[in-house]
């Protein structure tokens, strides 16, 4: 059963920060792969798809004008500007899919989780750390991929990460993947026993109507 409560509760905000290099991607795709119940927000974004992108599935490709409604609507949960194009994140659909009792997973940078957090006022938000900026800048370089000025954009912008990183609950090293993996899954876990997410709990103990077997 996941690993999570056996009864029916409400859905689990799962927020993860890092900066890029973090090995955070690798961290949440071994999450997904145990906790099947973690489901992505898939956002709104006004940038074209690239290869392979499919509408609904990596993002939801809206032109400028249907963004700027849902912004002026209230319907974002968050939104930013990066490189020119707008991303967010649909109040309704995260909602929707927590009352239905599943975990919403997000990666996102600390601004957003900040946003996060009062849209849904539960949650939790974890930052994921690097060893140190010397480590994280040779892992950038190790990609082989990544021009100098995008190693220096890269580096500006983890510095800038970590100095927020305390408007967030939990922190977690990446300096052993294994190790910064269980400690990841722990904080997950023990978000799910959190009493707000269990309202019937209790009722259903007293009054004799639950079952155990279930």
């Amino acid at each position: 059963m996941d690993g999570v409560s056996r009864r029916s509760r409400q859905g689990v905000l799962l927020v993860i920060s890092a900066p890029s290099g973090t090995g955070k991607s690798t961290l949440l795709n071994k999450l997904r792969d145990e906790f099947t119940r973690l489901a992505f927000s898939v956002s709104y974004t006004t940038r074209l798809p690239r290869g392979g992108e499919v509408d609904g599935r990596e993002y939801h490709f809206v032109d400028p004008d249907t963004f700027s409604h849902l912004r002026k609507t209230g319907d974002l949960a968050e939104w930013a500007q990066v490189h020119g194009h707008f991303y967010g994140t649909s109040r309704p659909a995260v909602q929707r899919m927590l009352d239905e009792g599943r975990d919403v997973l997000f990666d996102i940078d600390v601004q957003g989780a900040r946003q996060l957090r009062q849209a849904f006022h539960q949650g939790a938000f974890i930052f994921l750390f690097p060893p140190s900026m010397q480590v994280l800048e040779q892992r950038l370089r190790g990609r082989g991929t990544e021009s100098e000025e995008s190693v220096a954009q890269r580096l500006s912008n983890a510095h800038r990460e970590l100095e927020q990183a305390d408007s967030l609950d939990y922190w977690i090293m990446n300096d052993n993947l294994e190790q910064a993996y269980q400690d990841l899954r722990a904080v997950y876990l023990a978000e799910t026993l959190r009493r707000s997410y269990h309202p019937r709990l209790q009722d259903d103990v007293l009054r004799g109507g639950s079952d155990p077997a279930a």
